[in-house]
């Protein structure tokens, strides 16, 4: 956890403790010892604030994104949707604004630690010219290898695994996190519109993720499991 609020650290080290007993929590109030520890420690995931005292929250992440792809949870007291989004833009799996309840937390930290063992299951997928291997977190475009992050993954997979058919918002969001999310609409815009930009030849008019409003997301692909 990368946080300069000790308090809001101590209350949430109890929390993972009871939920998750013998768990290992490694904090640090400084950007730059974060960035160094989350390539030393190799933690399964990251709590980052955005308000640190000696560098922007957005630039750790973005120096994390260049070596690693380990989950990372913002949890910030900011609110507007232009940080939001840039957060998720530069490879943040979640976004909280604070104040929130600990329960919710827990439970997108849950979610996102799950993904290795639900990737283990899942088979390899082939949509159009897409390749997807969900264990190996492998997106391939054309045989051009594209970034992807856990939660993209998982929302690739439940569309390409739909091909052709509309997956309504809800169904999708629990697919991907497991639980009621709150925000999960918004959520899902935003990663959408990321998968829009990394696997479409034309972004602003996209082929193959179409979504119908208020309603929900199809691939029109058709997807082979290989």
């Amino acid at each position: 956890m990368i946080e300069d609020q000790q308090e809001m650290v101590e209350v949430l080290a109890l929390a993972t403790e009871m939920r998750w007993p013998g768990v290992g929590f490694v904090t640090t109030r400084w950007g730059e010892k974060g960035v160094e520890l989350a390539g030393t420690e190799a933690p399964d995931l990251i709590i980052l604030d955005l308000g640190l005292p000696d560098t922007s929250g957005f630039e750790v992440l973005r120096r994390i994104r260049l070596f690693s792809d380990v989950p990372v949870i913002i949890l910030s007291v900011r609110a507007d949707p232009s940080d939001i989004l840039k957060g998720l833009q530069l490879g943040a799996d979640d976004y909280i604004v604070k104040p929130f309840r600990h329960q919710e937390l827990l439970g997108r930290i849950d979610a996102l630690t799950s993904h290795s063992y639900r990737e283990a299951a899942r088979p390899r997928l082939s949509c159009g010219r897409l390749y997807l291997d969900l264990p190996n977190r492998l997106l391939q475009r054309g045989g051009e290898a594209v970034p992807i992050s856990a939660t993209e993954a998982d929302i690739l997979h439940e569309l390409a695994r739909n091909a052709g058919y509309l997956v309504d918002s809800s169904s999708l969001a629990q697919a991907v996190w497991g639980e009621h999310y709150p925000g999960a609409d918004e959520s899902l815009q935003i990663y959408i519109k990321r998968l829009h930009a990394k696997i479409e030849a034309d972004p602003g008019n996209p082929p193959l993720i179409s979504n119908k409003p208020g309603v929900g997301y199809s691939m029109l692909d058709n997807a082979v499991t290989l």
